[in-house]
């Protein structure tokens, strides 16, 4: 299952788990846009939209800029709420900026002790110039023992663009959540970092060098592979954002 280019712009505590007790399809010409309205159930309160989004890091001198600002609030309206409601994005980790170390990915991405559940956001660009990542609900970091963890609001996705640049502003957005058919969310050790899992194949993954990625679709998020070059791709720029209140 996925969703598609979600715009419902009214924030929801639990995501992918809105309940309809009617259903009305909206169509549309395009493979990437796909939402369903509830005819007989519609909410009286309104709440007011969020604030424009912030992403803070990025150096004057970098050059490679993964994460746009409307694609930042794709993902964003797909977060549990109370991350929604931060409206800056800080980035910390760029390849570009800081070079190629899975070691300095996972220092940088340790939450300082006054954040308060924070979640990451991990963008992938590949040789294609297709833009994906994940989301993860806790910083990525290694475990022993090959421990997976993460909960259901974690999730995968990728994006594409109605222009020759990603960055336009004309995003289509398809996400893939949590499916429940296992627990195989976040698996991190020195030399590797993946997100979904199952039957032996993984939802996203890249190693500690930085150049070939591997996306297969995978059971935890029933996913097709992210990247349009096929299962594997060559790696271009990797950032990893964090979403806190710190």
């Amino acid at each position: 299952m996925s969703i598609d280019r979600c715009r419902l712009r009214t924030p929801f505590g639990t995501p992918f788990a809105v309940k309809h007790a009617a259903t009305e399809p909206v169509k549309s010409s395009s493979p990437y846009i796909s939402r369903s309205v509830n005819s007989s159930t519609a909410s009286l309160y309104v709440p007011p939209p969020l604030t424009a989004l912030s992403l803070d890091g990025y150096s004057e001198r970098t050059r490679s800029r993964l994460l746009s600002s409307s694609l930042a609030e794709e993902i964003r309206h797909l977060l549990p709420l109370r991350l929604q409601l931060h409206d800056t994005w800080r980035l910390v980790y760029s390849l570009e900026q800081h070079g190629v170390s899975l070691q300095t990915l996972y220092t940088k991405s340790v939450p300082p002790r006054v954040a308060s559940r924070p979640g990451y956001v991990i963008v992938v660009e590949d040789s294609l110039g297709g833009i994906f990542g994940a989301y993860l609900n806790e910083y990525p970091h290694p475990t022993k023992n090959g421990r997976y963890y993460g909960n259901g609001e974690c999730f995968l996705w990728k994006s594409k663009s109605d222009a020759a640049s990603t960055r336009s502003i004309n995003i289509q957005f398809k996400a893939f959540p949590y499916t429940g058919i296992n627990d195989y969310m976040i698996l991190c050790e020195p030399g590797f970092i993946s997100v979904g899992g199952g039957d032996g194949k993984f939802g996203l993954y890249f190693d500690d060098r930085f150049d070939k990625g591997v996306s297969n679709s995978c059971p935890a998020f029933g996913n097709e592979p992210l990247s349009d070059a096929g299962q594997k791709f060559q790696i271009v720029g990797v950032e990893v954002w964090r979403i806190s209140n710190a």
